[in-house]
């Protein structure tokens, strides 16, 4: 590493893999006319938004889910992670957001600036599911000036089973075109790297909030 690195070096070296997991093993649903239906997702998750995590894929694009648990409530996480207009809160990757149609509903689009050192600058992105009850958000990306083209990805909420059962697993499952110029394995490192930080920070966040109303 240099001696200076960026600040998303010094991220995607801070990974603390002990309460993340990343999910591998893909199971094939349904496949017609080279389209498959996956859902990477192995845990255990309700059957209440389970569904949400199955994506229609082609033989070009890969599918894949990062499991986070954190002793923060769903309350707590909820209240961050449904925030379309501030990602920024606990992804560290984004330097600033602005909503450029919409008011926060389905179909609101936001564009996020990313900060420097990452292999682009901007994002233009879609919420795609907003559901308060089920605790699912969804979005696409759109458009900008990166690789990532036609990534979904889809983050759920539910209760942990460890502990008193108070605390809550993170779901956060995704498809994405795999660039010409990337091997599979490379994109999927390097966006499930991506996704890891951003659970991690979500965790953390969520945290930090319940600790500041239960002092």
């Amino acid at each position: 590493m240099p001696p200076n690195p960026p600040k998303s070096s010094l991220l995607l070296h801070r990974i603390n893999h002990t309460t993340t997991t990343t999910i591998t093993n893909h199971h094939d649903l349904h496949g017609e006319n080279n389209t498959f239906f996956v859902n990477p997702v192995t845990s255990t998750i309700p059957n209440t938004i389970a569904h949400y995590h199955t994506h229609s894929i082609s033989s070009d694009q890969l599918c894949s889910a990062v499991v986070q648990e954190t002793t923060a409530s769903i309350t707590a996480v909820w209240s961050v992670v449904r925030r379309f207009d501030k990602p920024q809160a606990y992804k560290n990757f984004i330097k600033s957001c602005n909503l450029v149609g919409g008011d926060g509903d389905v179909g609101t689009l936001r564009e996020v600036n990313l900060i420097s050192g990452l292999p682009a600058a901007r994002s233009t992105e879609r919420l795609e599911i907003l559901d308060e009850e089920r605790h699912v958000i969804s979005f696409s990306v759109v458009g900008g000036d990166h690789k990532l083209a036609n990534y979904r990805s889809v983050t759920t909420l539910h209760p942990s089973a460890e502990g008193d059962g108070s605390g809550t697993v993170i779901v956060e499952s995704y498809v994405v075109d795999i660039p010409s110029e990337n091997t599979k394995e490379d994109t999927h490192v390097f966006v499930d790297t991506i996704v890891r930080c951003n659970l991690q920070s979500l965790a953390q966040t969520a945290e930090n909030i319940t600790n500041t109303c239960c002092s």
